[in-house]
């Protein structure tokens, strides 16, 4: 009753409304998980210097990243269950300040633990990241636009990624390690006025029309009672569904967590490139991690068109697609050129943003919406995990026996992962449901 009055009061106030709104406000977020990602990737690209500055060694900075993976891990449920409990707006807002603020206090640290308590509780604020992406696809989209909706949206994870070296290394030129912390904290900072600034839900925004909120309600999903934190847990840890997308999303972090925080150090370590020919170079595998974001959602609807497949099947085929391109990890480690080494890394990225977009758009499809955050918090959670434990394996093992081993791994990963998601939530039906046929 007080959201029709409230609507009816921006009807006759005449505001002008804003067309495909709810495309603007995806950008929007798009933004805040780019802005995101070059906070946090800024770490990675400024390892090599910050190693030799606090004399760090392989080990100690594995344990430096290890302490953001252990944070993302552990507080991405919670913060996907704080989103559906106060709403994506406010949860988001906070968030985004308590990252940047981590970001900046970088720039004081005066050794790897301080780095390492800041990383901490920078990555317990930047885990919102995942939950949101669930929550603001499944609150703004019908449920026929939901795959390419997360295609989109996975742009901002690898956009950021991809950003953040030129950013980063302009920062450092001009003031220094300290000083490519202290802007990617403020660029932060500024996206989080903007961002509470701009956004609203969708029952309350007054630029948008009747008849695209319509669009966007047209499957008359209701909206259940927020469960308690640990209920909400239970309830979800008991569907099968969820190991359908939990499990693949074990298998296939390691390899985004490879790109985001070591490559740039196995450039420099393997293939002999200095900071600035990282710079050049590493971006490249993050460009064709957002092609893949694109392109994922619209092979999802070429399954579903072309072959017929239910909207779930055609979103497991279009995992399985990505993990076939991850095995170019495994071939790279055959090759000498360092450019072939990175166009095939390239070739992962653009698999992984595959599978892992397809895995947001599994939860959205599968799930309740009063339990997207929480959801996609916990496939987050169970993502980490593999990222965290991978992280130490890396920091004990790749001085002994070097990067190649751990590629082959991670060019293999995904086909168990495929495996799991044919197992656990794979439609079984001979015919399209008529539920899934739209």
């Amino acid at each position: 009753m007080t959201i029709d009055i409230e609507r009816n009061a921006r009807l006759s106030a005449k505001l002008k409304f804003i067309p495909h709104l709810r495309w603007w406000m995806l950008s929007l977020f798009l933004l805040g998980v780019t802005v995101n990602y070059i906070t946090r990737n800024s770490l990675g690209i400024l390892a090599p210097e910050l190693k030799t500055t606090f004399s760090m060694s392989t080990e100690q900075y594995s344990w430096v990243v290890a302490s953001f993976q252990l944070a993302y891990t552990v507080f991405q449920p919670i913060c996907g269950w704080l989103i559906d409990a106060i709403g994506l707006k406010l949860g988001f807002v906070i968030c985004a300040v308590v990252w940047s603020v981590m970001c900046l206090l970088h720039a004081g640290a005066a050794s790897w633990v301080h780095l390492a308590i800041l990383r901490f509780f920078m990555g317990a604020s930047e885990a919102a990241a995942t939950p949101a992406n669930a929550k603001a696809i499944g609150d703004w989209f019908p449920k026929k636009e939901r795959p390419i909706a997360a295609g989109w949206a996975g742009v901002g994870f690898s956009l950021g990624a991809m950003l953040a070296p030129p950013i980063i290394y302009l920062a450092h030129v001009s003031l220094g390690w300290q000083g490519a912390f202290l802007i990617s904290g403020g660029i932060g900072l500024v996206w989080a006025a903007v961002w509470g600034w701009l956004y609203h839900a969708p029952n309350i925004h007054p630029r948008l029309s009747p008849n695209e909120l319509k669009h966007i309600q047209q499957d008359g999903e209701k909206i259940g009672q927020q469960m308690p934190f640990f209920k909400a847990l239970k309830k979800i840890g008991r569907d099968k569904r969820f190991y359908g997308i939990a499990l693949p999303a074990f298998m296939a972090e390691p390899a985004w967590a490879v790109m985001s925080f070591w490559v740039p150090l196995y450039l420099a370590n393997e293939r002999g490139m200095d900071l600035k020919q990282i710079v050049l170079f590493a971006w490249v595998p993050f460009l064709a991690a957002d092609l893949g974001s694109i392109a994922s959602g619209y092979l999802s609807r070429a399954y579903h068109r072309f072959f017929k497949c239910t909207r779930v099947n055609s979103i497991v085929a279009s995992s399985i697609t990505g993990a076939f391109l991850m095995f170019s990890l495994a071939v790279m480690t055959q090759v000498q050129d360092p450019y072939v080494a990175i166009a095939l890394i390239s070739v992962g990225g653009f698999g992984h943003q595959i599978i892992s977009c397809m895995l947001s758009a599994l939860v959205v499809e599968t799930f309740d919406r009063d339990e997207l955050a929480t959801v996609n918090g916990m496939r987050g959670s169970c993502a980490w995990i593999a990222s965290f434990i991978f992280s130490l394996i890396i920091g004990v093992s790749v001085d002994k026996i070097g990067f190649n081993p751990l590629f082959i791994a991670m060019g293999l990963f995904d086909f168990i992962g495929a495996f799991f998601m044919i197992l656990f939530i794979a439609d079984r039906a001979s015919k399209p449901k008529a539920v899934r046929a739209q």
